[in-house]
């Protein structure tokens, strides 16, 4: 079950350290250039030849190499000296609980998210890094859902591209031999019609679909909730995702939510089986929490996930869990508690 990961002690492989730095800065939403240093160190080093990093370290060239800062260069040696980076020890004594109490135990019964994102899209890591600290971090399951072609500003993926991808999925989850399920998913597009912004053949092809609004977000409150219901009409859809749009902190500002009859949309998720979202991302906190009420007297179900675009992001579900046992959610109502035969099962029926 998802877990916080133990923090490291000394001795320790400078390749962890790194990332695991790059980790607990995605945690705190720090600025993605200085993540990305961390990231691409890491890189660097685990590419070179055994014994090459050591002979760079007593020769005092460490830095020659390309994209090695004098930060990055620090953590390396001191990891290399035998000691534990002083700025890796610096952030792990400011990251030693959850995001956000409250919802402790409804975090640790989360079997999986349904909703992440890697660097084939807006994301900012390879799947394999996604993947490795979701194992990490106790999980069983993840949905790998990038963009949908629609969103070229997160670099959505075509027929071509994702097709791709489904094969790399396919070919990491046999990897990992059942200790680790790596689902093939997508974010689509809800167009202005209801439809999605992806193939019927290429949605057959998936495991779990998650749809979401990212377009038009002040449409009326009526072509917005014909547009909604249509989508979750849709037998391939299984997650509404962040159904409001708001935006309520962050850097990209702030969003007043989107109009619509949430009571029929929300009727429709009931009569299709489709999740309600509770996004976990603290700038969305989407839907608000009278709109979840409202959800659970429907009889929905919900999936709390991350929305992850970074592996650190993986920790947000703090935020979605302290919300669903604030308002009194039934974990077996929340589909990412779910075991992955159970998940399949469920997104599935309605193929």
């Amino acid at each position: 079950m998802v877990a916080l990961v133990p923090a490291l002690t000394a001795p320790v492989d400078p390749v962890t350290a790194l990332r695991r730095i790059a980790f607990l800065m995605e945690r705190q939403r720090a600025g993605s250039y200085r993540i990305e240093a961390f990231r691409k160190a890491a890189a660097t080093i685990s590419a070179l030849p055994d014994g090459e990093l050591a002979a760079r370290h007593t020769a005092g060239t460490v830095q020659d190499l390309p994209g090695i800062g004098k930060a990055t260069a620090g953590v390396i040696g001191e990891a290399l000296d035998g000691e534990l980076p002083a700025y890796l020890r610096s952030l792990q004594d400011n990251n030693t609980s959850l995001l956000k109490p409250g919802g402790e135990a409804l975090y640790a019964a989360l079997a999986g998210d349904a909703h992440t994102h890697s660097n084939w899209s807006d994301g900012g890591s390879p799947i394999e890094e996604m993947v490795l600290t979701a194992v990490e971090t106790g999980h069983e399951w993840m949905v790998l859902t990038d963009h949908s072609p629609q969103l070229k500003v997160a670099r959505g993926l075509t027929v071509e591209r994702l097709t791709k991808q489904i094969a790399i999925v396919d070919a990491i989850t046999a990897s990992l031999a059942g200790t680790f399920t790596l689902l093939k998913g997508i974010e689509v597009d809800i167009l202005d019609d209801g439809s999605l912004d992806q193939t019927p053949a290429m949605l057959a092809k998936l495991d779990l679909v998650v749809a979401s609004v990212h377009s038009k977000l002040r449409m009326n409150a009526e072509p917005m909730t014909r547009r909604m219901v249509a989508a979750v009409r849709n037998p391939r859809v299984n997650i509404l995702g962040h159904c409001t749009g708001r935006l309520v902190t962050g850097s990209r500002g702030t969003r007043s939510q989107s109009d619509f009859d949430a009571r029929a949309v929300f009727e429709a998720c009931a009569e299709h089986d489709v999740a309600v979202e509770i996004n976990s991302r603290p700038e969305r906190c989407d839907p608000p929490d009278e709109l979840i009420l409202l959800a659970q007297e429907i009889g929905c179900l919900f999936s709390i996930d991350s929305d992850a675009h970074a592996p650190g992001q993986l920790d947000m579900k703090a935020y979605g869990a302290e919300r669903a046992t604030r308002l009194g959610i039934d974990p077996d109502r929340i589909v990412t508690t779910w075991d992955v035969d159970r998940l399949r099962e469920w997104a599935g029926r309605r193929a």
